[in-house]
């Protein structure tokens, strides 16, 4: 009997990981938002829309990236630094986990919460 993994707890766990974190979600294999959750005090730069969207562009770059899987090795992180936030992809064996955070973080420390939240989520 397979057990029930409860997505909700593993966001609450990602989110709360640094304060400079801002949103959190698990993703399906086709971009539908199982879980997310922002940040309390921060406010979405994105309409609800737009994160949708956005998540759904997240599972075609994961299917286009399995291309090279073979020749380059399987993606470890997926990393996008803008003005205005961090994005960032890891992939579990069936979700996407998407997390944002604040922009003025270390590489360092981007790095070290990239390692956690791929321990956090590696029985998905």
């Amino acid at each position: 009997m397979a057990v029930k993994i409860n997505l909700l707890k593993i966001v609450e766990s990602i989110i709360n990981l640094d304060s400079k974190m801002r949103f959190a979600a698990i993703i399906d294999i086709k971009g539908n938002i199982k879980e997310g959750i922002m940040k309390d005090g921060k406010t979405s730069l994105k309409t609800q829309k737009e994160e949708e969207h956005f998540c759904k562009q997240v599972a075609q770059r994961r299917k286009m990236r399995q291309e090279f899987d073979r020749t380059l090795g399987k993606v470890r992180y997926v990393h996008v630094e803008r003005e205005k936030v961090t994005q960032m992809v890891t992939y579990a064996k069936k979700h996407i986990v998407y997390f944002t955070m604040e922009p003025e973080l270390s590489i360092t420390t981007k790095i070290r919460l990239v390692t956690r939240i791929k321990k956090i989520t590696s029985r998905l």
